[in-house]
């Protein structure tokens, strides 16, 4: 998995991250709003879940506190980081700003 991974956040396109869990009620709330970005920019960014129970290699990887934590990587850089709900429009700017 891990290596697959590395391989996704190579792109050339934004990749935006969700690091969530099944237990999580902040986590359930992202996945309408993740889907509303993907609705907007269809294939200008890839968006990937990471359930941190799943894979814990990944989750301590990148040290996940807690979740849902979302990260943009452009290129194979992390661009941005934060944890919390993030409202579709923020993530949006987000990604076109490190996307280019």
């Amino acid at each position: 998995m891990a290596t697959k991974f590395n391989e996704l956040i190579q792109s050339e396109k934004p990749v935006l991250v969700d690091f969530t869990a099944t237990w999580c009620g902040p986590c359930k709330m992202m996945a309408p709003i993740l889907q509303q970005v993907k609705d907007q920019l269809k294939d200008e960014v890839t968006i990937v879940k990471i359930d941190i129970d799943r894979n814990p290699e990944i989750t301590q990887h990148f040290s996940i506190q807690g979740v849902p934590t979302l990260m943009i990587f452009h290129k194979g850089d992390l661009k941005w980081r934060q944890s919390g709900v993030i409202p579709a429009n923020n993530l949006v700017q987000l990604l076109h700003q490190y996307g280019s």
